[in-house]
């Protein structure tokens, strides 16, 4: 069985110290926070937990900045959204779940040229 490991992008990880700061004075985000400590470990047990994002939906800012192929959508409370793709360890026995974004729904819709009705 291979050895799933997760790694922040310094955008995911910028949030992720936000929420963080937060937690203790924001009841929103310490609901966030919460949520995406739970789904990361979810990921961790099945790196498929998410919902697959279209190849051809996948933004041009993470396939150049990333390189990436696939990509994933984890939903969280407050319509939230945590983004993450799936790549090869340095080893044959690791797969490593790189989140990109931790973002509101407004963000989500601009970075995915969604438009609001």
């Amino acid at each position: 069985m291979k050895r799933i490991r997760l790694k922040l992008s310094p955008e995911a990880e910028e949030v992720y110290k936000h929420l963080n700061e937060e937690a203790s004075t924001s009841k929103t985000e310490r609901m966030i926070l919460k949520a995406v400590n739970q789904k990361v470990e979810l990921i961790k047990s099945n790196p498929h937990f998410g919902d697959p994002i279209s190849k051809n939906k996948i933004p041009v800012e993470y396939q150049q900045r990333y390189g990436i192929s696939n990509l994933f959508r984890v939903e969280l409370p407050g319509a939230w959204r945590m983004l993450y793709t799936l790549t090869d360890g340095e080893s044959e026995i690791e797969i490593i779940a790189f989140v990109l974004d931790v973002i509101d729904h407004k963000k989500y819709d601009k970075k995915f040229g969604y438009r609001g009705i």
